[in-house]
């Protein structure tokens, strides 16, 4: 997809470090994660491998990885068992964390403008927009589910086109096609791969480009 690399650019500038005791409006945590995250990307102090270490330490506690998988899976989910349904939220979380974090050092100076939000219940929505170092608006909506005092992100629009519907299709295909035990070993063999990508690029020194 041509707006992948925009949908995992709105994710590492979206996830941020979590901390206990949140507490208020879904837009203030955004904010908190951003302004936090961002001091990471800009840290001239750090190597690129030492951001994509703190980039990933953040993923598991500041996205709600079970509702995404869930989601992703849709019908199929209610057709796993849980050992099935643990096994997948955890390749699928892996999937997105080895995925984006390859993208950390594309950086280049964005920020987020906040837009509205929109609270239902335990679930909201928050639009923002991605403004680029040449000043190019792209709009991003953040969907968020209230686990205890926390608003988590699990899924993410990008001009609106949603991280969640792009897998889901994805997936949806190749589970009619050939079967669930085939998803997984795709899966499986994708994170693999990423990973040893992963660990043989070159350290970049402290530069993020």
């Amino acid at each position: 997809m041509h707006w992948y690399g925009t949908v995992l650019l709105a994710l590492t500038l979206i996830l941020g470090l979590a901390t206990d005791g949140w507490a208020g409006a879904p837009t203030e945590q955004l904010r908190t994660y951003t302004d936090q995250i961002l001091k990471v990307l800009e840290n001239p102090s750090l190597s690129l491998p030492e951001k994509r270490a703190q980039v990933r330490k953040v993923a598991s506690e500041a996205f709600d990885t079970t509702e995404t998988a869930q989601r992703v899976l849709g019908l199929h989910w209610q057709e796993r068992t849980p050992a099935e349904r643990e096994e997948f939220t955890k390749l699928f979380a892996n999937l997105l964390e080895q995925t984006y974090i390859s993208r950390i050092d594309e950086y280049g100076g964005e920020r987020l403008n906040y837009v509205s939000e929109e609270i239902t219940g335990d679930k909201a929505v928050v639009r923002a927009r991605i403004v680029t170092a040449k000043g190019t608006e792209i709009p991003v909506e953040s969907r968020l589910t209230l686990k205890g005092d926390r608003w988590l992100t699990y899924d993410i629009l990008v001009e609106n086109l949603s991280l969640i519907s792009n897998y889901r299709s994805q997936f949806d295909r190749v589970i009619r096609t050939n079967g669930y035990p085939e998803l997984v070993k795709r899966l499986q063999a994708r994170v693999a791969a990423l990973s040893e990508k992963e660990i043989k690029a070159p350290a970049k020194g402290s530069s993020t480009r």
